[in-house]
């Protein structure tokens, strides 16, 4: 355990910054399971709306850091992709 006032600081940051992290993490997860939960029954309309729940969820965590462009684009266009196949 850390001794100086400002390692303990930062140990109480980096516990809050990472609980933060994972809640919005674990959010972007469960909406890409609700969209491949839609692919997998080809319910067209319930894909679609949960495609752009997914993407702004995907997208809110990559304006907060928490995900690369690159990462979130791979994502989105992987979704996306997903989507378009039931058709």
């Amino acid at each position: 355990m850390a001794n100086i006032k400002s390692a303990k600081k930062r140990i109480l940051v980096n516990e809050t910054k990472a609980a933060r992290n994972k809640s919005i993490k674990s959010a972007v997860k469960t909406a890409i399971k609700k969209v491949d939960a839609a692919v997998v029954a080809k319910d067209k309309a319930a894909a679609d709306a949960a495609l752009l729940g997914a993407i702004s969820a995907i997208d809110k965590a990559t304006s907060k850091g928490i995900y690369h462009k690159n990462t979130a684009s791979r994502k989105v266009s992987r979704l996306t992709k997903a989507v378009n196949s039931i058709a």
